[in-house]
């Protein structure tokens, strides 16, 4: 695979052992960061730590979200994680904390 003088940020493509040619992943800091993987952090919430896991695109949301809301990181996340439990098959902390945020994105 030729590239371009310009193409510096392009994934590169290596032969692979059957002579073909096989993609190779970027890393994790030249993915832009809509597309870096989670990022767990630990943080107390109703006296007990626990350990979320979620993108980073999602943490920097949540943050701004808190500030806007004048709320300590972990007492926004304690406000979802208490409206999440009230649902009759509530889902994980992560992807409640990810669709209320897309609620709040879209003003629902």
């Amino acid at each position: 695979m030729e590239r371009a003088a310009n193409d510096d940020d392009a994934p590169s493509a290596a032969a692979g052992t059957d002579g073909g040619q096989r993609e190779l992943t970027r890393p994790t800091a030249a993915l832009p960061p809509a597309w870096q993987g989670p990022v767990k952090r630990s943080m107390m919430i109703a006296g007990h730590a626990t350990s979320i896991s979620l993108e980073p695109i999602f943490w920097d949301a949540l943050r701004e979200a808190a500030e806007a809301e004048g709320l300590p990181l972990n007492a926004l996340v304690a406000r979802i994680d208490a409206e999440r439990i009230q649902a009759p098959s509530p889902p994980n902390l992560a992807s409640a904390i990810r669709v209320w945020l897309f609620e709040r994105a879209v003003g629902t």
